[in-house]
Formats: C-alpha cells, structure tokens, sequence
C-alpha cells in the first residue's frame, strides 16, 4: 500500500488553550502581507498529536462582521492545509514541535490567491529558519 501525504487538519494540529497563550510568549515573529506570523520550536515530546500546530486569528478590529472573519479563517485554514506538507516533514524529520500562529492583519477581504501565496510564503520561511 502507498504511503499518501495527508491533508486533512484534525484537532491535534490545532492550536488551542494554554499552549496558545504561550505561544505569543518568547516566540520569534514576522509578516508577510497581509499575515503576521509567530512561531515556536521546541523538542517533539511524547504527547504531541502533531508535529506542527497551528491557530488561525482574524480580529474584530480589523474585519467587523463574523461573516467576514470565518470567510477569511475558511479560506486561511485551507491555504494551510494545502502547503503544510514541507514543514511538517522538515519537523519530523528535525524532532521538532512547532507551534505557529497566523494573524490576518489588514482590514480588507483578500482572495484566496493572495492569502493562499501568502500562507505557502510563511511555510516557507519557517520551514528555512528550523
């Protein structure tokens, strides 16, 4: 049977509770328009469901209506979810954990073009730096 890349996003590649309080304490950062990006490596440890977690943000100060915030979290979660493949390899491979957090940092709704190059841009510096 064929080892097959997975591209789904299950609930242990997401960042949430304390570990993503901490994720914005001594963590390296950046920005790839219209994203600003924070990261965190650390050792892979026995309980870690994945080897890269990952928590999407799109504040109400910058996009009012929810409709508009889950539109861009939709379309941000799916550009992950389709490049994330090089950097969970490259974690893997290091025995790396990294936790990532992307926040959309403008006030206008980009297409998922733009977001999409953005988020492969973003892997791809990470995914340098590791």
């Amino acid at each position: 049977m064929e080892n097959r890349p997975t591209y789904g996003l299950c609930k242990a590649e997401r960042l949430c509770g304390k570990a993503a309080n901490g994720l914005f304490v001594q963590s390296k950062s950046g920005f790839v328009h219209p994203f600003r990006y924070v990261y965190k490596k650390r050792a892979a440890a026995e309980g870690d469901g994945a080897a890269v977690s990952v928590l999407f943000v799109v504040p109400k100060r910058n996009v009012k209506r929810a409709v508009g915030r889950n539109l861009l979290k939709r379309r941000t979660r799916e550009a992950y979810r389709l490049a994330k493949l090089p950097i969970v390899a490259k974690a893997v491979e290091k025995g790396l954990h990294i936790d990532l957090g992307l926040i959309y940092s403008t006030k206008e709704i980009h297409n998922f073009r733009t977001i999409s190059n953005a988020v492969e841009e973003i892997l791809g510096k990470v995914c340098g730096r590791l």
